[in-house]
């Protein structure tokens, strides 16, 4: 059996009992079984990975004590993902690769062709948080609500570059050297493109580099892990 892991947000002290909600719980003792001195890992986003040791765990939830620290925190690069929601298992999609991938924070925005006009955050987050939890990550990026493309990029921060990923530029793709590091955000735009006038305001905007994925038009979850691979690959912490 694989290690299990779970997110806890919750300071961790060494002999401290930290509490599990109701899900964590019926998910130790039900579904693995596991009897009261298991050892399993936690991490809250903050203190990288802890071995901690089932206290109890019932119906109306339960204890674990943290041990000791396993593994540093390991937060990652200031890489935003910034997509249009699209149908529900493919937005699940994105979010979860998001996690995978590094994104430091995932913000679904509303563009003029967005086929979804709202969403549910909080389940986005936990899908957020399973993805780390199976991943080994330590940190689990904030899923922002469903916003207007134009109220984004209204207050937007110029030293914050963005990769505009524009199906418009198929053909050879595209490589990011001679890019500088620091502060970025992909854009993935909806199943039904962008707009003329969101076209020309990205255009129009400094900080906004065009790339090109590929020869082929890509769905807009294939789209958004080809970006963060090939940003990460030059620009973030796989190097």
């Amino acid at each position: 059996m694989g290690k299990i892991r779970l997110y806890i947000d919750h300071r961790f002290d060494p002999g401290q009992p930290v509490p599990l909600d109701t899900d964590q719980s019926h998910y130790l003792s039900t579904v693995m079984r596991l009897a009261p001195g298991a050892e399993i890992a936690v991490f809250n986003g903050r203190q990288g990975e802890w071995t901690a040791r089932l206290l109890q765990a019932g119906k109306r939830g339960g204890t674990v004590e943290p041990v000791a620290q396993s593994a540093p925190q390991l937060d990652p690069p200031d890489l935003w993902l910034v997509f249009a929601p699209i149908k529900k298992v493919r937005t699940d999609f994105i979010v979860e690769k998001g996690a995978e991938l590094g994104a430091a924070r995932i913000l679904p925005v509303q563009t003029d062709h967005t086929n979804s006009e709202r969403i549910r955050r909080d389940r986005l987050q936990a899908h957020a948080v399973e993805a780390a939890e199976q991943c080994g990550g330590t940190f689990v990026p904030a899923v922002e609500d469903l916003v207007p493309l134009s109220r984004l990029l209204d207050g937007w921060d110029m030293g914050r570059r963005i990769l505009w990923a524009d199906e418009a530029l198929v053909g050879p793709a595209e490589t990011l050297a001679g890019l500088l590091g620091g502060p970025w955000a992909i854009l993935i735009g909806p199943e039904g493109g962008w707009s003329e006038a969101e076209r020309r305001r990205l255009s129009a905007m400094p900080c906004v580099h065009r790339i090109s994925l590929g020869p082929r038009i890509l769905r807009a979850d294939t789209a958004a892990v080809a970006a963060l691979t090939l940003w990460q690959a030059s620009l973030g912490d796989w190097r």
